[in-house]
């Protein structure tokens, strides 16, 4: 479960970022002994950290990566106990609200950057401590007791709700905002498509705690807003400067042992989809043959069902892609999507096919696949002549792609899942799209015989030396007793 996370000394050259400045004044009223803290400085870091969320681990485990170079755990699904960093971030995200003021746009940011916290601790574990967690200065509470995963689905939900609530007719002037550079409208798009994401990622439940999940998707889409196109994705763009560049700028990781898998290419390949060229580099040996970029059999990659001595075997032999160079050697490449209207647009798409709402699914499904097209135009500019509007337009007619009225409820679930999980290389959503998979079986991972896909990570060992009766308790009321990655939480059952 590792994590890309910006440290706190990156917050002053993030501040550069933001398009106001700061009075020093009214942050510290004296600068050697501090008394109170601005908001909008805790507001950049904050989003940073919250924004700067990608995972290469999660792309092995999702089949868009392989090693060479040893064997990734991830890949292979061994992984065991997972960390509770996240709460790290969270104590940052709870400094933030004390400091805001009641009603006030801070406080609204705050709730959202809580929610997102612990949404994917929930879905990473299960049930976590939620209501008393974070309690340590204000209650000396260092033992939290643990809420069931229903009980934190429906109060997060309840706290995006309030969030929402909080910006409408909200007027406040917010500095330190590097993300919507102080646009509460579009704060509030991406509150509500975040609880868009919450309630079709629990597609399999009718309720959590008192929410009904049909009825509350249908109010927010009838009701409040929602991203109407790219420019209002919730993202973090990258600067060329220390501390804000793309975190896997001059990774070496990428120079040597890591390559793409085959079957991510196979899927990008076999529906003849040019984002493919924005993606991956052309296996060195149809370079020296001077195949053209866009033909698709000049790419392939590792298989992850095969020992890794085997895939380094093929990669030696020049026949393996390696991720787009831009990935480690352009300092801003593309921005970090946390959610984006490509998502929003599938999601959409897939209410519709549910019974959840009135629409036109196709018009959803296929304004988000031109909105991934126009995202790759934008950032790999060397390919972009393959990624045009007309070339959008030719992929939507293609027979894997292809969307009508003529494909069965299971069809157009496929291909909706297929489009969310197919943009998601290196991107902001850490570990969504494993549980997408896991949640509508699309795609199938490939693995060896015999394997299964973990539904979860073990609780970490310094919950069992601090917090042993709680973390217990937890285990008992959900597992019986038991903590195995193969245990399914609640959201899953």
């Amino acid at each position: 479960m590792k994590k890309y996370i910006q440290s706190a000394a990156s917050l002053l050259a993030a501040l550069l970022m933001t398009s106001s400045c700061i009075d020093l004044e009214e942050m510290n009223v004296d600068p050697n002994h501090a008394t109170t803290t601005n908001p909008a400085l805790l507001l950049t870091g904050v989003a940073y950290t919250a924004f700067n969320q990608t995972s290469s681990d999660a792309c092995h485990a999702t089949k868009m990566l392989i090693l060479t170079s040893g064997e990734s755990r991830y890949q292979v699904y061994k992984w065991t106990r997972g960390d509770f960093d996240y709460y790290g971030n969270l104590r940052d995200v709870t400094k933030l609200a004390e400091e805001a003021g009641e009603g006030s746009a801070y406080r609204a940011l705050a709730l959202f950057f809580r929610a997102n916290y612990f949404f994917h601790l929930s879905m990473d574990f299960g049930s976590i401590p939620y209501t008393d967690a974070l309690k340590a200065e204000t209650e000396a509470n260092y033992q939290p007791a643990y809420d069931s995963q229903e009980t934190v689905m429906a109060g997060i939900l309840k706290e995006l709700a309030e969030a929402d609530a909080l910006l409408e007719n909200n007027h406040d002037i917010i500095t330190g905002d590097i993300i919507y550079n102080g646009n509460l409208t579009r704060w509030r798009k991406l509150i509500n498509a975040y609880r868009l994401r919450i309630l079709m990622t629990l597609s399999g439940k009718t309720k959590v705690g008192d929410i009904d999940v049909k009825s509350e998707f249908a109010a927010i889409v009838a009701g409040k807003p929602l991203m109407e196109g790219a420019e209002d994705n919730g993202q973090l763009v990258y600067l060329d400067q220390q501390n804000n560049r793309y975190p896997y700028f001059n990774d070496s990781d990428f120079g040597s042992g890591r390559f793409m898998d085959s079957t991510y290419i196979a899927a990008l390949a076999e529906r003849r989809d040019p984002r493919l060229f924005a993606i991956a580099t052309q296996t060195p040996n149809a370079e020296k043959e001077g195949k053209a970029v866009d033909d698709f059999t000049s790419y392939d990659g590792g298989d992850p069902a095969v020992p890794y001595s085997l895939v380094n075997d093929k990669a030696v032999a020049g026949n393996c892609s390696k991720p787009a160079t831009r990935y480690y050697q352009t300092p801003t490449n593309e921005p970090m999507i946390l959610l984006g209207y490509t998502e929003q647009q599938l999601i959409l798409a897939e209410a519709v096919v549910r019974g959840w709402i009135a629409g036109d699914d196709k018009a959803y499904y296929e304004s988000a696949v031109k909105a991934s097209f126009d995202f790759y135009r934008t950032y790999a500019t060397d390919v972009a002549a393959y990624l045009t509007a007309d070339a959008a337009e030719t992929y939507l007619k293609g027979e894997r792609v292809a969307y009508s009225s003529g494909l069965s409820a299971d069809e157009k679930i496929e291909r909706i899942a297929m489009q969310k999980y197919l943009p998601t290389f290196l991107q902001g959503g850490v570990w969504l799209p494993y549980y997408e998979a896991l949640r509508t079986g699309y795609p199938d991972f490939r693995r060896a015989e015999g394997v299964s896909l973990p539904y979860r990570w073990m609780y970490p060992q310094d919950e069992y030396n601090n917090n042993a009766a709680n973390v217990e308790t937890a285990l008992k009321e959900q597992f019986g007793g038991s903590d195995k990655i193969s245990d399914k939480p609640w959201w899953l059952q």
